[in-house]
């Protein structure tokens, strides 16, 4: 995954009511009418927000085929196993080192010659 790809993805879910909204997919497909009761907001405003998490690739979303004006929101399981790997990676313990700087006070000094 491209450092632009985790960071918008992250940038996104750093909105309160986008992690809300992502949080609540998590339980399971949603249709706008059920995360705008949840959270008391209105529908544009949901329809917003999933926007912006269907652009970072997060959610997906699938109009019923009987009658197209309801659409349902879920994650995209492709995307949050690479974001998942993506985290792990970057926040694994085992990735720091003993290292001192190469400049300044503290900075290792190597002879010459």
């Amino acid at each position: 995954m491209k450092i632009q790809t985790l960071t918008g993805m992250l940038k996104a879910l750093s909105e309160p009511t986008r992690l809300s909204i992502f949080d609540m997919l998590m339980e399971g497909v949603q249709c706008n009418c059920e995360i705008a009761e949840r959270l008391g907001l209105s529908l544009s405003l949901i329809s917003h927000h999933l926007r912006v998490l269907r652009q970072v690739g997060l959610v997906q979303s699938e109009r019923d085929p009987d009658d197209a004006r309801w659409i349902y929101h879920s994650i995209s399981q492709e995307a949050l196993t690479q974001l998942d790997e993506e985290m792990r990676h970057l926040l694994d313990v085992n990735r720091i080192r003993p290292r001192l700087p190469s400049c300044g006070p503290r900075a290792v000094v190597t002879a010459k010659g």
